[in-house]
């Protein structure tokens, strides 16, 4: 199956890409020890270790929700 470029910015395939990126993301801000929080505003792991782990642990569970959410609607 081909997709063109404008069928994969369509449900269920932009759920894949959000999941990826966000997950991706999650496991950058795991390995360089700062995140961006809402506000905008970096944390570091090594000044604000719980509200770090707190903020990474949302961004792993919100790409691996998108990423089932795919699975679950793709089938």
């Amino acid at each position: 199956m081909v997709l063109s470029q404008f069928e994969i910015l369509r449900p269920p395939y932009i759920f894949l890409i959000l999941g990826v990126i966000i997950f991706s993301g999650a496991v950058v801000s795991t390995c360089t020890g700062k995140t961006s929080a809402r506000t905008g505003r970096w944390i570091y792991r090594a000044k604000e270790p719980s509200t770090f782990w707190w903020v990474v642990a949302i961004y792993y569970f919100a790409g691996i929700g998108f990423i089932g959410y795919f699975l679950w609607i793709s089938n």
